[in-house]
C-alpha cells in the first residue's frame, strides 16, 4: 500500500524559501517511493513567507510598496489582503520591511537597525482600507522594541529634552516619555492581531536581547546595552501607559516588536500557530498522513521554543504520527527535540564546507538527504510484514 507522506517544513533562512524546501523534499521522496501520495503544507511561523502563504491559501491579493529598510535604505516590500474574509483584512510580515535578510552582513548592528518600515507597511494597509491587520513576527534584524514602527504611526517617543529619540535599539535608553496624542486615529478602529512566538520574552535570562541580538550581530557589550535599553523602555511604558510588557507573553517577539504592538498600538498578541494553522487546514492534512517530514535550517536547543519542527511534532503526535526532521545543521541540544514530537532527525550536510557552498547547494543536499532517509523508511516497511 502506498504511503501518504505529509511534507510540512519551514524555509531555510537566507537560503531556501519554504516552497523551495517543500519541493526539494518532494523530489527526494519521489526518487525512492514514486508511488507515495504526497501531501504538502509549506509552513510559516510569522517570518518570511507569512504574507504569501496566507494570501495564497485564501485567494487574496498582493500589493507592493517601497519602505524604509532596517538600515535606513529603501527596500521593496509587500502586504496583502485575504480573500473571503468577513472584514477587509490585511496581512503583512515584519520581515518584509525589517528582516535580518535585509541587513548586509557587514552592517549587522541591532543597536542601529530600525522597524520604521513595518510602520510604513501598516500605514499603507490602513490607507488601502484595512479594518483588521494580521501581522507576522519573525526573522527580524532589529532590536528596537517596535519604536520605529510606532513613531511612523504618530506615537511620540521623547527624550529628556522632549525631542524624538533616534533609530535603533540603543536609543531606547534615552526614552523618558511616551505621548500617544498624535497616534493615527484609524488604529482605534482597525484591529491588529500579531502572530508571535509566545515563548519570546522581552527581558530576563531568556530576554530577546540576550538570546537573539548576538544572532543579529551584537557584541557582548552591545547585548548588555540593549538589555538595559529595553528595561528602560519597559519602565517608561509601565509608568506612562500603565501596561506591563516585561512579563507579557510574546512581548520579545521580533526584537521586542511584540511589546511595541501591544503597548503602543493596542495590538493583540497571539501564539503564531493559532493564527497560521487556521488558514492552512493543517490538522485536516495530518488526518490523511502516515508519515510526516519536516525541516528547518538549524535543529538545536532553540527549536522546541516555538519553531516549526517542534510545532509539527506536537500536532502530529495528537494523530499518533511518526515525524522525521531534516536540518541544514544540527546544533547544540538537537536531541532535545526527541522529547517534543520528533522521532528522528538528520542533517543534510555530508561533509564540512563553507557557508557559501552550503547555501549554494542547499536544494540538492536536501533532496539527497531526503532520499537517504526515505530509503531507511522503506527498509522499515519491508521489515514490518515479516514481524506481523
Amino acid at each position: 500500500m502506498a504511503l501518504n507522506i505529509l511534507i510540512a517544513p519551514s524555509g531555510f533562512k537566507e537560503s531556501l524559501s519554504v516552497l523551495d524546501v517543500t519541493e526539494a523534499i518532494a523530489e527526494g521522496v519521489r526518487a525512492v517511493l514514486p508511488e507515495a501520495r504526497l501531501l504538502k503544507a509549506p509552513l510559516v511561523d510569522g517570518g518570511e513567507g507569512f504574507t504569501e502563504a496566507l494570501v495564497q491559501a485564501t485567494g487574496g491579493t498582493l500589493h507592493h510598496r517601497i519602505v524604509t529598510g532596517p538600515v535606513g535604505l529603501p527596500v521593496a516590500a509587500r502586504f496583502g489582503f485575504l480573500g473571503g474574509a468577513p472584514v477587509r483584512t490585511a496581512v503583512l510580515e515584519m520581515a518584509a520591511a525589517a528582516g535580518l535578510s535585509l541587513v548586509p552582513r557587514d552592517q549587522r548592528n541591532p543597536c542601529l537597525t530600525t522597524s520604521r518600515g513595518v510602520g510604513e507597511l501598516i500605514l499603507a494597509a490602513l490607507d488601502a482600507g484595512a479594518e483588521r491587520i494580521l501581522l507576522g513576527c519573525g526573522d527580524s534584524g532589529i532590536n528596537d522594541g517596535g519604536a520605529g514602527m510606532a513613531q511612523v504611526l504618530g506615537v511620540r517617543l521623547l527624550d529628556e529634552s522632549a525631542q524624538e529619540i533616534g533609530a535603533g535599539g540603543a536609543e531606547l535608553a534615552r526614552l523618558r516619555r511616551i505621548d500617544l496624542s498624535r497616534r493615527d486615529p484609524r488604529l482605534e478602529r482597525a484591529r491588529i492581531d500579531a502572530a508571535v512566538n509566545w515563548h519570546n520574552q522581552l527581558l530576563g535570562p531568556r530576554g530577546v536581547a540576550r538570546i537573539f541580538a548576538p544572532q543579529k550581530g551584537a557584541t557582548p557589550e552591545q547585548v548588555t546595552l540593549l538589555e538595559a535599553a529595553l528595561e528602560n523602555y519597559a519602565a517608561v511604558i509601565r509608568r506612562d501607559l500603565g501596561i506591563s510588557v516585561a512579563d507579557q507573553a510574546g512581548s520579545g517577539a521580533s526584537g521586542g516588536l511584540g511589546a511595541g504592538l501591544f503597548a503602543l498600538l493596542d495590538g493583540r498578541l497571539h501564539p503564531r500557530y493559532d493564527i497560521v494553522m487556521q488558514y492552512l487546514e493543517f490538522d485536516q492534512l495530518l488526518s490523511q498522513a502516515d508519515l510526516v517530514l519536516t525541516a528547518e535550517g538549524s535543529l538545536d536547543e532553540q527549536t522546541p521554543w516555538g519553531k516549526i519542527p517542534a510545532e509539527v511534532g506536537r500536532r502530529a503526535k495528537r494523530h499518533g504520527l511518526p515525524v522525521i526532521a531534516l536540518a541544514g545543521t544540527l546544533g547544540k541540544g538537537a536531541a532535545l527535540n526527541l522529547q517534543h514530537g520528533i522521532d528522528a532527525y538528520a542533517s543534510i550536510m555530508q561533509r564540512p564546507c563553507s557557508l557559501e557552498e552550503a547555501i549554494a547547494k542547499a536544494s540538492r543536499l536536501l533532496t539527497q538527504a531526503t532520499e537517504e532517509v526515505i530509503r531507511l523508511v522503506r527498509v522499515g516497511t519491508l521489515l514490518a510484514p515479516r514481524r506481523a
